[in-house]
């Protein structure tokens, strides 16, 4: 019982390990992949949901009770079209 136990507490420096010296004997070229990769990721989920997904709920509603109240209607009285 202690070995396993000591096994789970040695895992999260186990894999911290593994990646840190993973990335750190990369070459040059893997490292610039990396960095566009990145770059990439930044990009999608920062600033894209700024510009393209702006919070509407919170520009139309002023309390979270209302917010919670429009999604509740939404959800159960869909309006067929």
């Amino acid at each position: 019982m202690n070995n396993v136990l000591n096994r789970l507490v040695k895992l999260p420096k186990t894999i911290w390990t593994f990646y840190y010296e993973g990335f750190r004997n990369q070459s040059k070229w893997s490292r610039q992949l990396w960095l566009i990769i990145l770059i990439k990721l930044f990009v999608m989920f920062f600033i894209l949901k700024l510009l393209f997904f702006p919070n509407f709920l919170k520009t139309k509603y002023d309390s979270d009770q209302e917010r919670s109240d429009y999604v509740i209607d939404q959800l159960t009285n869909p309006k067929n079209q």
